[in-house]
């Protein structure tokens, strides 16, 4: 049983929590009760709200279209006028700029460049919107002006500022000698710096606007007359200054410390001289036949001219090196890349040209005096030659992507120079030492006998000895035999230099040079033997010596002949097609008379390049050969045109058919051109 007092307890603790939970309920419902009327509350609100805001939307959209459209309308009207501006620019543009243009560049080119810029923008404006328009004219025009200015003022600029290399400069920049402390990579400035700057720009603007290349003919033409120049004043210089015991270095070289090592005078010019000398005692015993003669210009006097011209030539040919060298790399900074070579090689053409004719004037003068057996003069080309083939590498290198006609000058120059050095040394040790020597014995020829049967050479030379001219003494020889000893003597020292003359012609790789070679030394022997009495004395053990060698000769003009035979054989008439007079010809028959032209006149100009460069010195000799070999040529010439002259197999004759017959025979007739 519970008491009642806690009975009582739990019962008002009851009471008092169901009296909270009814006061919990009844604020609860007040409380929803007030929630339900915010929410109705916000609801009528936002819906007003809604309303108010579509209200709203109604009314802006259409005011921002309209502020859109007339913000557009703002802007292409502000372009229009824009637009309009730019047009009406290029209608001021001739006023603008038509004073600047007329008093030209001179001093402004900035602004120059900057007017023709504005030119050609309205230029191509009224090109592309008002062709027919008289604005188009003007400015063209203007335009067309304004260009020819900038090319006057390259000209001028480039004229006025372009001048020669001073010689003691050239000298500095040639002088690269281990022994001298120059500076190294020492550079030329040709311009001003800011002279060649304005070259430069207008050389820009011509090239990618003007559309105008005729400032690099400008260019090279006054560039080369300066080279030229240059080189020139350089060979002056050493004719007013140089001596034979030195060369005129500059005061840039001269006037080093004390111990600084200088340049040592060049030994050739002694060289040359003593071997001159020893010519001249070979040649005082009759080159001839006549005793005491002497074919050899008296060399007192022009030694040291002569030194001089030498000395000048070798270095006008390093002047020539270094100063293109130099030019080149002015050419790059003002020339277009894909023209630097073109331009370079008309450039370097008249000083290249120029200092090739004179190493052939060199050439031809050591022709000449090989023809009168003037073997000294001849030692003047071998400094030259030793120097031109020490500067080929460097030639080689400047000339690098010029044509190749440019580039095989200078092999061309040295390949004369050696065969004519070749030529004399081969004619003298060949001919002149053994010729002399034999014709010395005609003075001694009873002691020389008498010498060679002392030995019993009569064994030696396989001589029947007749008891009616021998005794037991040496000196009771009879003068008939010892001529026959000193005859076999003589017949065996010819055979031996025959042997060798065959010997040195297979070192010639064309076998018409080869004969020509031979040809020469039969000739000069057979003529040095019949000028002397040592014909006479050949014939008394050889009757048919005479004859054999004037066979050597002929054969050897034959054997020269045959090289005609690849021009001749194109046009032969064994190998000319056949076909009926008044047919169409066919395509293939056409072609092959095309192919006849062309093989007999690339061969002919090709032939009469090479042999005109070769020699034959006997007159006689040359004249008998060309008269032969012109005759064949002009007779199988002339067949092949009257054949074929008149028909009709091309449209371009001139093409084919280069040369008269008459042009032919002169092509010819300068053949062995000695004096060329």
């Amino acid at each position: 049983m519970i008491p009642p007092e806690e009975a009582s307890a739990r019962r008002r603790e009851i009471e008092d929590k169901l009296k909270q939970e009814e006061e919990t309920l009844s604020f609860i419902r007040e409380s929803l009760e007030k929630s339900d009327q915010l929410t109705k509350n916000m609801v009528s609100i936002l819906s007003s709200f809604e309303s108010r805001l579509m209200k709203l939307e109604n009314s802006i959209i259409p005011v921002h279209k309209q502020t859109e459209n007339l913000q557009r309308l703002q802007e292409n009207v502000e372009k229009t006028l824009s637009c309009l501006d730019h047009v009406i620019s290029y209608y001021h543009v001739a006023k603008d700029t038509e004073k600047i243009i007329k008093e030209g560049p001179t001093g402004r080119l900035e602004e120059y460049l900057g007017c023709m810029a504005r030119i050609q923008k309205a230029v191509e404006y009224f090109q592309d919107n008002n062709p027919d328009s008289p604005e188009l004219n003007r400015v063209k025009s203007l335009f067309e002006r304004g260009k020819e200015s900038l090319e006057s003022e390259f000209r001028s600029l480039m004229t006025r500022h372009t001048k020669p290399v001073p010689p003691i400069l050239i000298l500095d920049l040639i002088s690269g000698d281990d022994e001298i402390d120059t500076q190294e990579d020492m550079i030329l400035e040709h311009l001003p710096e800011s002279v060649l700057q304005d070259i430069v720009r207008i050389s820009l603007w011509l090239v990618e606007y003007g559309r105008n290349q005729d400032f690099m003919n400008v260019y090279y033409q006054i560039r080369s007359s300066q080279l030229d120049r240059s080189i020139k004043g350089l060979k002056e210089h050493f004719r007013k200054n140089s001596s034979s015991t030195g060369i005129p270095y500059s005061p840039a070289i001269q006037n080093k410390r004390k111990d600084t090592p200088t340049k040592k005078p060049i030994k050739r010019p002694g060289t040359i001289r003593k071997a001159q000398n020893l010519l001249k005692q070979y040649s005082q015993h009759g080159l001839d036949g006549k005793k005491g003669a002497s074919n050899l210009i008296p060399m007192e006097g022009r030694d040291d001219m002569l030194d001089i011209e030498i000395d000048a030539y070798i270095h006008c040919v390093s002047a020539f090196v270094k100063l293109a060298q130099s030019e080149y790399q002015l050419l790059t900074e003002i020339i277009p890349e894909h023209h630097q070579k073109k331009t370079f090689d008309s450039l370097i053409q008249e000083s290249l040209d120029n200092l090739m004719i004179e190493g052939d004037n060199i050439v031809s003068a050591a022709r000449k005096a090989i023809i009168r057996h003037d073997y000294s003069a001849v030692l003047t080309i071998f400094p030259i030659l030793r120097h031109l083939k020490q500067t080929k590498p460097e030639f080689d290198q400047v000339l690098q992507g010029t044509a190749a006609s440019t580039k095989n000058k200078l092999p061309g120059l040295i390949t004369s120079m050696e065969t004519t050095g070749a030529k004399a040394l081969e004619d003298f040790a060949d001919n002149i030492k053994a010729i002399l020597f034999l014709q010395q014995l005609l003075d001694f020829q009873e002691t020389a006998g008498a010498m060679l049967a002392s030995q019993v050479l009569g064994d030696t030379y396989n001589i029947p000895l007749d008891p009616r001219e021998t005794s037991s003494s040496a000196s009771s020889y009879s003068s008939e035999f010892s001529r026959r000893l000193l005859s076999t003597y003589i017949c065996k020292v010819l055979g031996n230099l025959q042997l060798n003359l065959l010997s040195k012609s297979k070192v010639y790789e064309d076998p018409a040079l080869s004969a020509i070679f031979l040809h020469n030394n039969y000739n000069y022997i057979l003529k040095s033997l019949e000028k002397s009495e040592l014909i006479q004395l050949v014939a008394v053990t050889q009757k048919t010596a005479e004859r054999s060698y004037r066979e050597h000769i002929e054969q050897q003009i034959q054997t020269y002949q045959r090289s005609w035979l690849k021009v001749t054989e194109y046009i032969s008439e064994r190998n000319l097609p056949v076909f009926q007079s008044g047919v169409k010809l066919k395509d293939k028959e056409r072609q092959m008379i095309k192919e006849r032209f062309k093989g007999f006149n690339d061969g002919l100009e090709e032939l009469c390049k090479i042999q005109k460069a070769w020699a034959i010195p006997d007159m006689e000799q040359r004249d008998k050969i060309r008269k032969a070999q012109k005759t064949i040529v002009k007779e199988t010439y002339s067949a092949f045109l009257h054949r074929y002259g008149n028909v009709s197999f091309t449209k371009n004759l001139e093409k084919y058919i280069k040369y008269r017959v008459d042009q032919v025979g002169e092509m010819i007739e300068k053949l062995f051109d000695t004096s060329a």
